[in-house]
């Protein structure tokens, strides 16, 4: 047996992942641990989990594997300031300190993390202090520590698990050490580089430019900016073609490097940037103007046709029709869209938890096929067990926490939990559901969902404002039974992992109302799905099928038999400023601070009429920071 454990750190969405054998076992965000949405912090709750899985000591490993080279992120920041200095000097003075005493010399600080760990395991073993076990073996030994490169590791999570015995794989993020986008050829067991585009060339750096330029937090609001371009119009396209950035044929592309502030300065934008668009940053507190909907349409539309090229590109290149997608601009659903209906390639495979998180999988899957020399046989569907490779908890460890907290509920057999939670949801109750294993990656695919009835008018608001504490004009996803997907959009493909858009399909479309633009387009039912169907007539669909799913393929099919329709929305259990829920006591508060109406835990039902007016109350006494 050979057990690999992949980790990624230190910059956002730190995380862990087990593989034994090639097989993907646990896979896990520190932040669903911590309640620190994006927490960069060293993932030691994620590893503990990922070991209890499979129940293992962290010496029990054959290797330890980080998602990128810290000395090659070190050497671009140090050459980046050095080409900007004078100017950038007070971000360099605030960078430093962190890199001399952390980054920097990042093998010890691992070190020293793991063996915090050993002593932790060992005190527990043994029934002893973690005092006492670091007194007895100061410096244990650690399994083999490796480093991949930051586009390799996501590579390797795009292509290791997906379908495929051949595919061309394209990685585009913000930055890793140097590479912002790159592609590869991967066959079997192997990964060949073929190209690379260079810091300070970056389409994830120029959308989050947009982000923040926009007045949302980067790393955290492009879905707001992606969510908003709908509702504009893309008369900014060919201002950021003539003054952003420069567009090849073959998709390669450099940025004009005098509107930007993200290679050594303080901020992503300057005040040139803002005068080519007439206004200063736009503050998030405010409602999104027409003006600020129009920049998030263009950026988006750029944005696609700069993936588009570097498809066909690499189909160009190689001749190969399968591809494979990971990064964070990979989570761009409606690029990924468009490359499905409009580029060369037969199918499409992308890692759904595609940002920094899926690294720590992807350095696992790389050592084991190149430091081990692991074959591969790819699965179908794929390998990634529907993303379900987080904590679960059993019926009767939720009866226990229940019983224990006195909080009302109802225990259901599935014969009639189904039927009956479907029953809720028809009557435009809005549910929480915890089933199963947690979901690894920014996705909520119906193992911790809250989920809602799409015929209703009012859900999507509803949702929005008194579930999610977010803007209002924010889409909701649809979650369908696969064979029933082309009777709701124009695809006739699966997207198990909601990282698909497509377009609600004709006959169920109603005319948008006449001179009605921006927000207002909101107050309008659109189609016989509103709560899904976007103002553009696009949904971020997720096919749902038994295999990956059974229990949420069953309510949906339950709550087809009641209205006719296999479909729902499905949203992450969570609200703003939170990452999706993990534990039970997580989706207990969550409940009771919301206007939810029903929880669902297991077997378990949890109505919010006879729940105690001191547990909503406590829970609604807690504030949540912005997202």
């Amino acid at each position: 047996m050979t057990a690999i454990l992949g980790i990624s750190a230190l910059y956002h969405d730190s995380a862990a992942a087990l593989v034994i054998d090639g097989t993907i076992v646990a896979a896990a965000q520190q932040e669903r641990f911590t309640r620190v949405k994006h927490d960069p912090s060293f993932p030691d709750k994620a590893i503990e989990y990922c070991l209890g899985e499979a129940n293992l000591c962290l010496e029990q490993l054959d290797a330890i594997v980080f998602y990128d080279k810290p000395m090659l992120k070190f050497e671009r920041l140090l050459e980046t300031y050095l080409g900007h200095a004078p100017f950038g000097f007070q971000s360099f003075l605030r960078s430093m300190p962190v890199w001399l005493k952390e980054k920097l010399y990042f093998k010890s600080l691992l070190r020293r993390e793991l063996r915090a760990l050993v002593h932790k395991q060992r005190a527990e073993q043994n029934g002893t202090s973690v005092a006492a076990e670091k007194k007895r073996d100061k410096r244990p030994g650690l399994p083999t520590l490796l480093f991949t490169e930051h586009h390799q590791s996501h590579a390797a999570s795009a292509f290791f698990a997906s379908p495929f015995e051949q595919a061309v794989v394209l990685s585009l993020d913000g930055v890793g050490e140097w590479a912002t986008s790159s592609m590869w050829l991967g066959k079997g067991n192997t990964l060949t580089p073929l190209a690379e585009i260079h810091f300070p060339h970056s389409l994830g750096l120029l959308y989050s430019a947009f982000t923040y330029y926009c007045g949302f937090k980067v790393n955290s609001g492009e879905y707001k900016l992606m969510g908003l371009a709908p509702y504009g119009e893309p008369r900014f396209v060919d201002t950021i073609l003539e003054h952003l950035i420069t567009l090849f044929e073959d998709g390669s592309f450099a940025l004009n490097l005098d509107y930007f502030d993200y290679s050594a300065g303080a901020s992503m934008i300057n005040k040139k940037f803002e005068s080519l668009f007439g206004h200063p940053r736009f503050d998030d507190a405010s409602a999104p103007t027409q003006l600020q909907m129009d920049i998030a349409r263009s950026i988006q539309e750029v944005t696609e046709q700069v993936v588009l090229k570097m498809a066909h590109h690499a189909f160009n290149q190689t001749g190969v029709t399968r591809l494979c997608l990971a990064g964070g601009v990979a989570l761009n659903c409606v690029a990924n869209g468009r490359i499905l209906r409009e580029g060369p390639f037969e199918d499409i495979w992308i890692q759904p938890a595609a940002g920094d998180a899926g690294g720590a999988l992807g350095a696992a899957l790389m050592a084991w096929h190149g430091y081990f020399d692991g074959q591969r046989q790819p699965e179908l569907p794929d390998s990634m067990r529907g993303a379900q490779l987080g904590p679960s908890y059993s019926n009767e460890d939720v009866v226990a926490q229940l019983e224990l907290q006195k909080v009302p509920f109802h225990y259901l057999n599935d014969d009639t939990l189904f039927a009956h939670v479907a029953q809720l949801l028809a009557n435009e109750q809005v549910v929480g559901w915890f089933q199963g294993r947690a979901e690894f990656g920014p996705r909520a695919l119906g193992n911790r969902s809250i989920l809602g009835d799409p015929r209703s008018a009012s859900m999507q608001r509803q949702m929005n404002l008194k579930i999610k504490q977010r803007e209002s004009f924010r889409p909701f996803a649809p979650a369908v039974l696969e064979q029933d997907v082309s009777n709701f959009f124009n695809l006739d493909k699966p997207s198990p992992y909601m990282l698909l858009v497509a377009d609600v399909d004709e006959k169920r479309r109603q005319p948008k109302a006449a001179g009605v633009s921006g927000l207002a387009m909101l107050e309008s039912p659109l189609s016989d799905i509103p709560a899904i169907t976007h103002v553009d007539y696009s949904a971020r669909v997720q096919t749902v099928d038994s295999q990956r799913n059974s229990r949420f393929y069953a309510l949906i099919e339950a709550f087809k038999q009641h209205t006719g329709l296999g479909i729902l929305i499905n949203t992450s259990f969570n609200v703003r400023g939170e990452p999706p829920v993990l534990s039970v006591d997580d989706a207990l508060r969550c409940f009771w601070a919301t206007d939810m109406d029903v929880l669902v835990v297991g077997n378990c039902v949890l109505m919010k009429a006879e729940q105690r007016a001191a547990d909503i109350e406590r829970a609604k006494a807690v504030t949540f920071e912005e997202d």
